[in-house]
């Protein structure tokens, strides 16, 4: 059997890893680790084809330590058992351990003590989030690096790296390939290297030698036909992603609905669904916020039929949340807050919680003056009562200023207003 050409390039070392820099470069944590030969157990997540496996594959060649991979879904007890003996007998071995966030709690239990005795090195690989969808258990013992795609550039030269390597590449055959047409390549995979590798050979082992130069002309028509993809309108060097996601919340900001659709069917035909779903999201409540609260929560369920449905009928809910956003009224009274609120606590405020909220449920606490005069809303008319939350020094503090762009905060702004007048606080001008 022959192994694909993407598993062929895998690196052998940490100077072979495409991209990846801060990490893998000169002086970066990954690096620091392998040559302090101090490796510790980790998480790596991110789109797929990134380069979670090269990195592996990198450090298990940089070290000489023995590197085995298994998958945490279809992988049982019993081959991790097999991994443990191996890392008992040499001292330590490498276990990348792809879609870790599927690791069931057997398996997981077995894992913990060979983490922490070190015969086990962690590389946990997934494309979920792993502080949502991996279990404290295991990330407590890791440390968690987020990989981001690849620039096109780096995957140019990783393209022609396998054009030009005899020994694992593609450099025994007689390749002709325009710059353009493997930037064409490297731009329409995404930031997906093992789609480009694996793309690339299908191009060349399909494509007959010429009868008069006897070179294997590889045209964009030929990818075309390899299953390469277009790359994403505007895409010209590998960064526009992360721009087109600038220009997405700046349009639904801006209430441009054209603007903001014609950003969603950018990023939609880049098929990076997980993108769009967490910055509705964030738009949601950062720039729409209180002034329309029920486009919040509608967003909300917009994103979660979308992740069910997947691509391309998740664009439909997605569509919908995105021209309610835009026609919205905005506030970011909410974000303005909350960062107000964190200035304060960062410089040490309000550290003195007044004695009348403190704990009361312990044996000693009323000696302490604790929670004795405190005053239960619940019990006054209208369930309020004027008295002191807030610490001594920032008393009188006031990180929430109502907008009154939408009927929703309006009527908060007047609540707002009611209550600082009642609990004798200066209303801010």
């Amino acid at each position: 059997m022959v192994e694909p050409l993407a598993y062929r390039m895998r690196p052998t070392n940490l100077d072979e890893v495409v991209g990846q820099q801060d990490l893998v470069g000169p002086g970066k944590i990954i690096r620091r680790m392998v040559q302090a030969k101090r490796l510790s157990s980790m998480i790596l997540y991110g789109p797929p084809g990134i380069g979670k496996t090269s990195i592996a594959s990198a450090i298990a060649g940089s070290t000489k330590y023995h590197l085995r991979i298994l998958n945490a879904a279809t992988d049982t007890k019993k081959d991790l058992q097999i991994v443990a003996e191996e890392g008992k007998m040499s001292g330590s071995v490498i276990l990348l351990l792809d879609e870790i966030h599927r690791l069931d709690k057997t398996k997981q239990d077995f894992l913990l003590p060979h983490l922490e005795s070190g015969c086990i090195i962690l590389i946990g690989a997934t494309t979920e989030n792993p502080y949502i969808n991996i279990s404290p258990a295991i990330r407590s013992r890791t440390q968690i690096f987020a990989l981001h795609p690849l620039a096109g550039t780096d995957i140019v030269r990783a393209l022609k790296r396998a054009l030009t390597d005899k020994q694992k590449g593609l450099g025994d055959y007689p390749v002709a390939i325009q710059d353009d047409t493997l930037a064409i390549l490297a731009n329409g995979a995404h930031g997906d290297l093992r789609s480009a590798l694996n793309t690339l050979e299908l191009a060349v082992l399909s494509t007959p030698v010429d009868a008069q130069d006897k070179k294997i002309h590889i045209t964009e028509q030929v990818l075309v036909d390899s299953g390469a993809r277009p790359p994403i309108a505007g895409d010209k060097n590998g960064d526009a992603h992360y721009d087109t996601i600038s220009a997405f919340q700046k349009s639904i900001r801006g209430s441009d609905v054209n603007a903001a659709l014609h950003y969603l069917a950018v990023l939609a035909a880049s098929g990076d669904l997980p993108a769009i779903m967490r910055r509705l999201l964030v738009i949601a409540y950062e720039d729409v916020g209180m002034a329309n609260l029920p486009a919040a929560a509608r967003t909300v369920a917009a994103v979660q039929a979308a992740d069910r449905l997947g691509l391309p009928e998740g664009r439909i809910p997605l569509a919908d949340a995105v021209i309610e956003l835009c026609l919205s009224p905005k506030s970011n009274s909410g974000i303005k807050g909350i960062d107000a609120a964190l200035a304060d606590v960062n410089a040490g405020k309000g550290q003195q919680i007044p004695d009348t909220l403190r704990d009361a449920h312990y044996q000693g606490a009323k000696e302490l003056g604790h929670g004795t005069d405190y005053k239960f809303p619940h019990d006054y008319p209208g369930d309020w009562v004027a008295q002191q939350y807030l610490p001594d020094d920032i008393r009188t503090a006031q990180y929430y200023e109502p907008k009154e762009n939408g009927k929703y905060e309006s009527a908060f702004a007047v609540q707002y207003q009611r209550l600082q007048k009642a609990n004798h606080y200066p209303a801010k001008s």
